[in-house]
């Protein structure tokens, strides 16, 4: 049994279904992320956890027993808002510590649970500081704070890193998973960046169409999308998809691509014939300066960098653009490109989609 369970979550705004039977299941202390596009209902679902909506149909179980006849304050449920949504006439001990003061906790009690956990978020020197005061990261991390202070069994995060910079985003996604853990909860965690949710998670649950399509390990999703939507959301560059129809070829199988007949592994066999959509991350082109051994002639159009990896825009002798990824290290040796090089593609790794239905066809054993 799980310890949250959402089980076929439905709700609709007047003709609009915006979650449609919707599942999940969360383990005590097991941190869940949420991730899907803007408007996909991500939030809708932190509500109906809360308890400040109800579902159309479909139920929210909190160790075995059903909560939707609970009010937000009796549900042991804490969250944080991507706004901060901190009271603006409170300092920050005071926006902390406003959860123990309803419950009618002693002071003594108060202050020592509100400066634990001040240190544990690193602000316990803004304590005395109103929110118009703090700046954002201060003001996310005492959000925070107010949501774990009473030891919630369940921990709703609303993309809370969503307005905070990028240095403090990319700090939060090394720090936020020991604190989590510190407070032990269960953590439904909501974004729409795929970085987070693979920073994040134990699970990620992607949600869209009002549905949960895949719920698994970071890696896992990464590696076998459920269906190209999946495959298009996780990467950075996107995942490169073309059309082909492999064909029997001595022991495996062959396909026509970028100007050449491409010899596939023999665990492609299964799809001789089949119109499918061949997907290629950008991380496994290998690109080259000169010929190597099962390179491709391609034309170098484009060297930008990205983070700590370079993306090279290719054009291969059928005009199909091709996007690779290199280190930082290998970046020196294109220039600003427009020339002639060689990609070696690791097919091994290939992904293959059905065209119509988008649903990723597996690799044969």
């Amino acid at each position: 049994m799980a310890f949250l369970d959402l089980d076929r979550l439905s709700v609709a705004f007047k003709k609009e279904q915006v979650l449609k039977e919707a599942s999940l299941q969360v383990e005590r202390g097991e941190t869940v992320v949420v991730f899907g596009p803007s408007g996909g209902g991500k939030t809708v679902l932190l509500r109906l956890v809360s308890g400040v909506m109800q579902p159309d149909s479909g139920d929210v179980r909190l160790n075995g027993q059903s909560i939707l006849g609970q009010g937000p304050e009796e549900r042991g449920v804490g969250m944080a808002f991507q706004n901060f949504a901190l009271y603006p006439h409170m300092p920050a001990f005071e926006n902390i510590a406003s959860p123990l003061r309803a419950r009618g906790l002693a002071g003594s009690e108060i202050e020592r649970r509100v400066h634990e956990t001040a240190r544990l978020l690193k602000i316990d020197h803004v304590l005395k500081h109103f929110p118009k005061e703090l700046s954002n990261g201060q003001k996310q991390r005492t959000a925070l704070g107010r949501a774990l202070i009473a030891g919630p069994e369940v921990l709703l995060l609303d993309d809370p890193l969503r307005n905070v910079d990028a240095k403090l985003r990319y700090e939060m996604r090394i720090e936020l998973p020991r604190l989590l853990k510190s407070f032990g909860g269960s953590v439904l965690y909501v974004t729409q960046d795929y970085k987070e949710a693979m920073a994040l998670g134990d699970r990620v649950a992607v949600l869209l169409d009002g549905r949960f399509l895949q719920i698994d390990r970071p890696a896992e999703i990464y590696r076998n999308p459920a269906d190209v939507r999946i495959a298009r959301l996780f990467g950075d560059p996107t995942i490169n998809l073309y059309p082909v129809q492999p064909r029997p070829a001595g022991n495996g199988v062959e396909i026509d691509l970028f100007g050449s007949k491409i010899t596939l592994p023999g665990s492609y066999g299964h799809l001789q014939g089949k119109e499918c959509l061949m997907g290629l991350r950008p991380e496994h082109i290998h690109v080259h300066t000169e010929p190597v051994e099962g390179g491709l002639p391609m034309e170098l159009d484009a060297v930008t960098p990205l983070n700590v990896r370079t993306v090279l825009f290719l054009k291969a002798q059928d005009n199909r653009e091709l996007l690779a990824t290199c280190s930082e290290h290998e970046q020196g040796n294109f220039g600003r490109g427009h020339r002639a090089v060689h990609a070696r593609i690791d097919f091994e790794r290939a992904l293959f989609f059905e065209p119509d239905s988008g649903i990723r066809l597996p690799v044969a054993a």
